[in-house]
C-alpha cells in the first residue's frame, strides 16, 4: 500500500502517537512499512508533538518496543519548546505537566518556580491525565490571565490515544487559556517551526538539502498533522482510528477530514502503513 509512495517521496515525516504506536504497543504493520521504506533508500524522520526531547522519545520508543530500523531521526515539539523557554526573560517558568516531562528542562539556563514567581508558563500536559480534565485547571488559568503570563504549549494536540482511550493533552489547556484571552506560543504541529526543524534534520542526515517536493507527511490528527502538512504545502497520508473514529470506514474518515481541512492534499487514508 505504501511502496509506490516510497519511490515518489524519499523523505517521510511520520507522526508517532496513534500511528507508530498507541502509547502502549507498536503498530507492527506500520513499523514494518517504515523499515521497508528505509531499506528502499528512503528516510524516516519521526515528527511528534511529544513535549519530550528527541532523546527522551527515542528511549520511550525503545521501551514500547518500536524497532530502531523504523526511523532515522526524531524531531519533537519539546525540541522547539526548549528554544522558546530560553527566550523567556529571567528564565523563571512555572510548569504544568507530569513529572515524566521534566527532562525538558535538563541543561537549560531556566528555573522552575511557583506560579506566583513565574515570568511565563510552560505546559507539557495535565499533571494527572488519567483522571483530570482541562476544567480542573480553571483556577490556575484565571491566575495566569490576571498576571498576563504567556503560556508556552509544548504539545498542541488536544487529545492523544493511549491504548483504547483518548486522553487530554497540553493543547486542550492552551485552548482553554486562549479562550480566556491568554497569550499562547505553540511549539509543535501544525505550526511552522517544527517543520523547519524537521527539514534541517533531514538535510543533516542526508548530507544535502531536502526540498519540500521530496517530503511526504503521515499522521492521524486532522488539526495537527493534516493541517500542518497542508500549511507547509506537503502531501499527507491520513492514518485513521488514531484520534479519528474509523468505525464508519476509511471513506467516511477521509471525507470528514477533507471537509475540516479543505486545503489539504490527502493522498490516501489508511489503517496502517503496510507496504503492500
Amino acid at each position: 500500500m505504501m511502496h509506490d509512495l516510497s519511490a515518489a517521496y524519499p523523505v517521510w515525516f511520520c507522526d508517532v502517537w496513534g500511528v507508530v504506536h498507541d502509547g502502549l504497543a507498536p503498530n507492527p504493520a506500520t513499523v514494518s512499512g517504515l523499515a521497508r521504506h528505509r531499506a528502499n533508500g528512503g528516510m524516516v524522520v519521526l515528527l511528534t508533538n511529544s513535549p519530550r526531547s528527541a532523546a527522551g522519545v527515542a528511549r520511550q520508543l525503545d521501551e514500547i518496543g518500536v524497532s530502531r530500523s523504523a526511523w532515522d531521526g526524531i524531531v519533537t515539539s519539546g525540541d522547539v519548546t526548549r528554544s522558546l523557554m530560553l527566550a523567556v526573560p529571567g528564565g523563571r517558568l512555572y510548569h504544568i505537566g507530569p513529572q515524566r516531562d521534566l527532562s525538558l528542562f535538563a541543561g537549560l539556563a531556566v528555573t522552575r518556580v511557583p506560579l506566583a514567581q513565574a515570568s511565563a508558563v510552560v505546559c507539557t500536559g495535565l499533571f494527572h491525565d488519567d483522571r483530570e480534565t482541562p476544567d480542573d485547571y480553571a483556577g490556575t488559568l484565571t491566575a495566569m490571565r490576571a498576571r498576563d503570563l504567556t503560556m508556552i504549549c509544548a504539545n498542541p494536540d488536544l487529545v492523544v490515544r493511549r491504548g483504547p482511550h483518548l486522553i487530554p493533552c497540553a493543547g486542550a489547556i492552551a485552548q482553554a487559556y486562549a479562550e480566556r484571552g491568554g497569550r499562547v506560543e505553540m511549539a509543535g504541529k501544525p505550526f511552522a517551526p517544527i517543520y523547519d526543524l524537521a527539514l534541517r534534520e533531514a538535510a543533516r542526515l542526508r548530507g544535502t538539502a531536502v526540498a519540500k517536493a521530496q517530503v511526504l507527511a503521515i499522521g492521524d490528527g486532522p488539526d495537527t498533522d493534516v493541517k500542518g502538512a497542508a500549511d507547509q504545502g506537503l502531501p499527507v497520508v491520513l492514518v485513521a482510528d488514531g484520534v479519528t473514529d474509523a468505525s464508519a470506514g476509511l471513506d467516511a474518515v477521509a471525507a470528514a477530514v477533507a471537509a475540516r481541512q479543505p486545503h489539504a492534499r490527502i493522498l490516501r487514508t489508511v489503517n496502517d502503513l503496510a507496504w503492500d
